[in-house]
């Protein structure tokens, strides 16, 4: 949008809009940059045009909370120009941002000599402003509040199930000794990958309660840890009457956490089978080799992502037509995602299905 158009123009009479359009500073932003840190003394105002700004604030353990943000037609700054004390947050962009940037020695001078209709108005955005940032924050504190009580649960899950896994892998164990015939030993061997696939995901359920996942990145073969894949799920999907498909060239390697990108092709795949409902279809995984690294599709044949939430998918706790869902497990297939420094999205239609996009790097 154009500066002239803007809500904050708006505000004022037509000569006061004009100077505001012709004192204001144009400027490009591109991500990650700052536009500015908390704590900082206040020199402008801001006006979003294109893009979006996320507002931070750093907590204990030195990450970072998102508390607010700012799109297209809205301002944000006005507290400091107000006040005149430093930033309670930090100001950063996402992906891409135009701003408009109005000095505040010259705001202030031109507020001064406004009429009080003008400050009305910039008040009633103001209160606005600070009623959506406030609920933000509350939904934002009772979420961090939920992520203790589940770190705290499955810690003890964790710790419950060191005993009767410790008893499956001994039990295995001496099952392949007494049995060396080669079905046996495939099915002791599968078993033995199951019990340790169960204590991966609840450590990563953790990992993920904690916000301190740690990745062992290694060379991996995209095609091997494909059939490996199909191999572990092979009789779940042979009972559910899937037909599992996968494309991936065999030199197509990329430095990661194997096992926890089973974990996000896992998930993904489970909630397809489980959207067909028992009653069968097709999932397709493939690879695609991209300039900056590879890109994994997968693909299902069923009735497609619900359009209430499709905005919210990859959020906790969202989850639909599952009995048993936590809503959990595309939450932490993002971060997952994400920790290795790619992306993923994701295209639905109740008529062809979902497709999910998971772009990597190379290393």
């Amino acid at each position: 949008m154009d500066i002239q158009s803007h809500q904050f123009i708006s505000f004022f009479e037509p000569e006061q809009a004009h100077e505001l359009c012709e004192i204001a500073i144009i400027e490009q932003f591109k991500d990650p940059a700052i536009i500015f840190e908390e704590g900082e003394v206040p020199d402008f105002l801001y006006l979003v045009l294109e893009g979006t700004v996320l507002f931070r604030k750093q907590t204990q353990n030195g990450h970072y909370q998102i508390v607010a943000r700012a799109i297209p037609n809205e301002f944000f700054g006005e507290f400091g120009i107000l006040d005149g004390q430093p930033r309670s947050a930090q100001a950063v962009i996402q992906e891409e941002a135009v701003l408009a940037k109005i000095p505040r020695s010259i705001l202030m001078e031109l507020l001064n000599n406004t009429k009080s209709g003008v400050v009305l108005k910039l008040f009633g955005y103001v209160i606005h402003r600070l009623r959506v940032t406030t609920e933000e924050y509350v939904k934002h504190l009772a979420h961090k509040e939920k992520m203790v009580l589940m770190g705290e649960m499955v810690n003890t899950i964790i710790h419950d199930f060191k005993s009767p896994l410790s008893g499956i892998h001994l039990s295995s164990g001496m099952i392949r000794e007494i049995h060396e015939d080669e079905e046996t030993l495939e099915w002791c061997d599968l078993i033995q990958a199951q019990a340790e696939r169960m204590t991966a995901m609840a450590e990563e359920l953790l990992d993920f309660a904690r916000g301190s996942a740690v990745l062992e990145k290694r060379p991996v073969n995209l095609l091997r840890m494909l059939e490996r894949f199909e191999k572990l799920n092979r009789v779940y999907l042979t009972q559910q009457n899937v037909k599992f498909t996968v494309e991936s060239e065999a030199y197509l390697v990329i430095k990661a956490d194997e096992n926890k990108l089973l974990r996000v092709i896992q998930n993904l795949v489970i909630n397809a089978v489980e959207s067909f409902c028992h009653r069968g279809g097709q999932v397709l995984i493939k690879t695609i080799e991209t300039p900056t690294g590879v890109q994994i599709q997968i693909q299902d044949n069923g009735p497609g992502i619900p359009e209430s939430i499709r905005e919210t998918f990859f959020e906790s706790f969202v989850t639909h037509g599952k009995k048993g869902g936590t809503g959990l497990g595309t939450a932490i297939a993002k971060s997952i995602i994400e920790g290795h420094g790619g992306n993923i999205h994701f295209e639905s239609s109740h008529e062809t299905g979902t497709i999910f996009f998971i772009d990597l790097p190379c290393n």
